[in-house]
């Protein structure tokens, strides 16, 4: 058991360090009320001395409540203040790390979130942080007034009555620690098991709750129902031996309480008998062996604390030491990157895979340019897209912007400078004003309007209940798909990125649309650049440069009438298309 409340405790020095003189005060008020506690017992037990004996006196007996009624009122005032710190110091702690961590998810790459799973990283945002901060404060009050308490009883019971009973009463107490080391090794191992199938239950909500729709509109609502009362079984299941162990520590220590008791009793009588100690400090010694029973307790509970607390720690230190692969050079240029764009990727593979996503990929786009990715599903357009954003850096051959490497550019500096749009954009539970503001939270109620006119979203927004200040919903649930594609490009033209990037962020609306949309993007952008990626190619159709990609190779390149004019795919898909649309539209005309 030491051992496991050395590890936590030498784990969280740096804390204590910062906090020591809280801690300190704390701790040393604890010592004055457990001092304090000495008192009531033995003026008790020369009360029940003094009746025995029948010299109990007016003035001794108010003297005596007296002493009682002030040892109340300092122990009131010294456990405010230990509680202040000592807490007040575990709140801070979780402040501390909470701030931490979720700095920690902000500085994260992609990577990180395709190997942790959002339910298990909110499992340790919330379950785990509250099991650290519990070391913190119920730990140390239970470590520290364990010790402080049992300490002084025992001097006292010593002291103030009678040694030879004291070690008598005391024989039982070593099985404690030989229980408790034996049932903290299994409560280890199953708190890790518990905080894993937490982590699990987790997962599963979330991913219940985010995809409510598709579950229902499947008919699988039954079947997921299932498989969540399932994983709440096992959970249950895993809890519940926790649970029996972290039982097990009150009844073996009210057994053992009771042992010293019935050695109290019987000798301690038979040292009245013998004149060897009075009856009031029999009753003295009884009350500090009821005394004892917190400190007994408290160790239990200390070292159900510690377990908690150790594999807690140690999960969110595992998740804190995680570095991302995208970090800034210790001289990165701080400028807003501007320029021309130029992609050079000999290869690129995602981490984990061995196909590669990209390979020999090769284009200059012009400041004030627009280039179009097309091809099938899969064959890289959103992977460029992602090289560009910075979401992975481990790759053969360069990126620059204005003839500057992007790995060289700033974070802060590189990534405000692009406005990125992909197909399903996250939106905020927030107002429609609020979503577009995001990207740039000094734009004025103008320049929102403006954004929400250049998406074709405002008569949209004048259509709402409460116009610009209507909640969306979480995660714009409110919101047809269209629309929520255009507040997202409106967010991003507020910014007024020198990159603007369109991963088939048109898809939702309708051929009109996405016309009049393009139309406003070719005037407001006329001097910066912009990538569309899309399967609809007349979102491509004016752009400087098309590109077709297949398996991650470009497999034709040029403008749409260059491309139109050789036998491939974009040929071919561009008729197929129009021959789509028009079937669709001669469609909707024998519907009227």
């Amino acid at each position: 058991m030491e051992d496991f409340i050395v590890s936590i405790f030498r784990k969280l020095a740096w804390f204590f360090k910062i906090e020591k003189w809280n801690y300190l005060i704390g701790v040393l008020f604890l010592l004055l009320v457990a001092i304090l506690n000495v008192v009531p017992p033995k003026i008790i037990g020369n009360l029940v001395q003094e009746i025995s004996t029948r010299g109990l006196t007016g003035r001794s007996l108010i003297l005596s409540l007296l002493i009682l009624a002030s040892v109340g009122i300092l122990q009131y005032l010294f456990r405010f203040i230990w509680r202040a710190r000592i807490f007040g110091g575990a709140a801070r702690l979780e402040k501390t790390l909470r701030s931490r961590l979720f700095t920690h998810y902000m500085k994260m790459d992609q990577t990180f979130y395709q190997e942790h799973r959002t339910g298990d990283l909110m499992a340790h945002a919330t379950n785990d942080l509250q099991a650290i901060q519990q070391v913190a404060g119920s730990g140390i009050l239970s470590f520290a007034d364990s010790i402080i308490t049992g300490i002084t009883t025992v001097v006292a019971m010593m002291t103030l009555v009678d040694w030879r009973l004291t070690l008598l009463a005391m024989i039982p107490f070593p099985l404690l620690a030989i229980s408790a080391g034996y049932l903290g090794t299994k409560i280890h191992i199953a708190f890790r098991k518990s905080q894993a199938a937490f982590s699990r239950l987790n997962n599963k909500t979330q991913e219940s709750i985010m995809g409510i729709k598709v579950i229902k509109s499947l008919g699988q609502d039954k079947q997921d129902t299932e498989d969540f009362e399932k994983l709440v079984d096992q959970t249950i299941k895993i809890n519940r031996k926790v649970n029996m162990l972290d039982a097990l520590f009150n009844p073996m220590t009210t057994i053992l309480i009771g042992i010293s008791y019935m050695i109290t009793l019987v000798l301690g009588g038979s040292f009245v008998v013998h004149n060897v100690i009075n009856i009031g400090q029999l009753v003295s010694f009884i009350s500090y062996i009821t005394m004892l029973i917190w400190p007994m307790f408290a160790i239990g509970n200390l070292f159900n604390i510690m377990e908690r607390g150790n594999a807690s720690y140690d999960r969110v230190n595992l998740l804190l030491h995680a570095r991302s692969s995208i970090i800034d050079d210790k001289h990165a240029v701080q400028k807003r990157a501007t320029g021309d764009l130029e992609f050079d990727v000999k290869s690129f593979t995602y981490p984990g895979d061995e196909q590669k996503s990209i390979e020999n990929v090769y284009f200059k786009l012009l400041a004030g340019n627009t280039i179009g990715l097309v091809g099938r599903v899969g064959t890289g357009k959103s992977t460029l897209m992602k090289l560009i954003l910075r979401e992975f850096d481990d790759y053969q051959g360069a990126i620059t912007v204005g003839g500057i490497n992007i790995k060289d550019y700033a974070l802060n500096s590189y990534l405000p400078s692009l406005g990125y749009v992909p197909e399903e954009s996250f939106l905020f539970s927030d107002t429609i004003k609020n979503n577009i503001k995001f990207g740039d939270f000094e734009a004025t109620d103008e320049e929102v309007k403006e954004a929400a006119k250049k998406s074709d979203l405002y008569e949209d927004i004048l259509d709402q209940p409460d116009q610009f200040d209507t909640e969306v919903g979480e995660q714009g649930v409110s919101l047809s798909g269209g629309q929520r594609q255009r507040l997202a490009i409106a967010r991003a033209l507020i910014i007024k990125p020198e990159v603007l990037l369109l991963d088939d962020a048109l898809s939702a609306v309708d051929g009109e649309t996405e016309h009049e949309i393009l139309q406003e993007l070719r005037a407001e952008r006329k001097d910066k650049t912009t990538i569309i990626a899309a399967h609809r190619l007349s979102s491509v159709m004016n752009a400087d440069e098309i590109l077709v990609l297949d398996d991650g190779h470009v497999i034709q390149r040029g403008t749409h009438a260059q491309l139109m004019n050789e036998t491939g795919w974009y040929k071919e898909m561009f008729h197929r298309q129009q021959m789509e649309t028009k079937i669709e539209k001669e469609g909707e005309l024998r519907a009227e």
